[in-house]
């Protein structure tokens, strides 16, 4: 399976725009999943023209709960809970604090007198659909977080899991916004990761933050300069390339990119002569070129 992975750091760069379109040029060769894992808010399926997701699989993540007739009060599990998940009050059983856990079972396989009962708690829903548009068809798998919930590295693994399960030959990363561990979880393997920026200073900030995690992860990296134009671009391509970025890419702010996103259609398919579908074509041609190798 070959793995493209679509970031940026700071949100708004069109990452979501960059991946949809590659995976609809992908699509019409290849068998596509595109997986989007901006659990948080994920909106591949809205650029994409998809009105309501699949039937929803539960995220679900581990979350202890204490046999009090095992439990002997030794405290064993508190102490190996990093999280701060379970509390020790006195010489009464620990109680767990739901929000906290982090679902890493240290406490399950720690207690001595097996009086941890692995429950779980479910942190959102996963979503799979069927979409074709033009003459693509690929899968999109939407990972979505329950109002509230905080554990967002355990829901973008598991989303990720459930992507890689399905059978492809393409798969897709659409990733969040941000440098945090998620991130890291998503990218983890891609054979090629394409990072979103805009010519801006902040957007050349959260690009060289997130350049740092490419590079300490060793991948392959490659640079989107989206809405070329709209600033000055040569201080990006000049940090870019102290970092090892292969290839740049320079799509225009161009009005046939806001038409697709009013249309819902990915630009490749609305406007295939627009100057921002022939730099995906060039993206794609090179996508292909490396798998081939």
């Amino acid at each position: 399976m070959f793995r493209v992975a679509v970031t940026g750091g700071k949100g708004g760069t069109g990452k979501t725009f960059v991946a949809v379109n590659i995976a609809s040029l992908l699509a019409r060769r290849h068998q596509v999943v595109l997986a989007d894992l901006d659990i948080e808010a994920p909106n591949d399926h809205i650029l994409l023209g998809v009105d309501e997701l699949g039937e929803g699989e539960d995220i679900k993540l581990f979350l202890p709960f204490i046999d009090t007739s095992r439990c002997t009060s030794c405290g064993v599990c508190a102490k190996v809970c990093d999280a701060g998940a379970l509390l020790m009050p006195g010489k009464s059983p620990p109680l767990v604090l739901p929000r906290l856990c982090s679902g890493c079972m240290a406490c399950y396989y720690a207690c001595p007198y097996k009086a941890i009962i692995p429950g779980y708690h479910v942190l959102g829903h996963i979503h799979i659909n069927k979409v074709h548009k033009g003459d693509s068809s690929l899968t999109l798998v939407t990972g979505i977080l329950r109002e509230g919930e905080e554990h967002i590295a355990p829901g973008v693994y598991r989303v990720k899991m459930r992507a890689l399960s399905l059978q492809t030959e393409v798969l897709v990363i659409d990733t969040g916004p941000g440098t945090g561990n998620h991130i890291s979880i998503a990218l983890k393997d891609s054979d090629v990761v394409i990072v979103v920026t805009e010519p801006t200073p902040l957007g050349r900030h959260d690009m060289e933050a997130i350049l740092k995690i490419v590079k300490n992860l060793g991948l392959r990296t490659w640079l989107v300069i989206n809405r070329d134009g709209i600033g000055n671009a040569e201080e990006s391509i000049k940090i870019a390339s102290s970092y090892g970025v292969e290839n740049i890419f320079r799509i225009p702010y161009h009005r046939d990119a806001i038409e697709s996103y009013y249309a819902r259609v990915p630009v490749i398919a609305l406007k295939p002569e627009s100057p921002v579908s022939k730099i995906f074509l060039q993206m794609a041609g090179l996508l292909e070129e490396v798998m081939a190798q």
